[in-house]
């Protein structure tokens, strides 16, 4: 292909973006405003108001890890955001889950990657492992979104997806159950791929919202029972303390 073909392309390509644009503009997914070129997914205000928590700058001693105690191992776990009612992050996550949104996830991932970098943290794991859907659930939803959070983590700390875990069991919702309840729930539920060596890898597993810690807790148990080195935790928010 020509230079001359080369521009053209690229000038046929604007086109079509521009004529797209006008019939169906890109708006910000919290606020509605429409977006300008340079954003994604969320306009720059929107992006600065986010709930950003402060976990990752203690990652081995916050309500997080003093939360998942007796259930495994755990070392670090943190967290992007802070998860309130009828607040930012769950209005997000209520899109990125129900509402065909898999890019919220992919931003998130990639905007938390970013401030990562910021510190030592790309090179402490070897993969990046999401806790999985239920196929039926993948399915029905087209996607699961901790996997499209793990991609947007991946592309900005450059540590590969691995996609170890399936989870073999159909279980109802954890809404709404007790501490307990949520471990009794999800036992047994989780297996690891046939043919998979993690022994002496360190693990970042990630999941989109904790709240008792019952699913990564059981996902985590299975990459250590297999070998693993470290099994750290990142979801996508949290609520409580920081």
């Amino acid at each position: 292909m020509t230079r001359e073909q080369q521009r053209f392309k690229a000038k046929r390509f604007l086109f079509f973006k521009d004529f797209l644009d006008l019939i169906f503009p890109q708006n910000c997914l919290y606020c509605g405003r429409s977006l300008f070129d340079w954003e994604f997914c969320l306009c720059n205000p929107c992006k600065n108001k986010l709930p950003v928590a402060s976990y990752h700058l203690r990652p081995d001693d916050n309500d997080l890890t003093q939360k998942l105690q007796g259930l495994f191992p755990v070392s670090r776990c943190i967290s992007y955001l802070k998860f309130s009612r009828k607040g930012m992050s769950q209005s997000l996550l209520h899109q990125l889950k129900y509402r065909n949104k898999p890019q919220i996830g992919h931003f998130l991932g990639s905007s938390f990657g970013k401030l990562l970098l910021k510190q030592p943290y790309h090179q402490e794991w070897d993969m990046i492992v999401p806790v999985p859907l239920h196929d039926q659930k993948r399915r029905r939803r087209g996607y699961n979104q901790t996997e499209e959070f793990a991609k947007g983590l991946s592309e900005a700390l450059q540590i590969p997806v691995e996609n170890l875990l399936i989870r073999s069991k159909w279980t109802e919702t954890q809404t709404n159950k007790s501490r307990m309840e949520r471990i009794e729930n999800v036992s047994g539920v989780f297996n690891i791929r046939s043919n998979t060596n993690i022994y002496q890898r360190r693990i970042l597993l990630v999941d989109d919202v904790m709240t008792t810690g019952a699913t990564l807790s059981a996902c985590a148990n299975i990459l250590w029972k297999n070998g693993a080195k470290t099994v750290d935790l990142a979801t996508i928010a949290a609520g409580g303390g920081v």
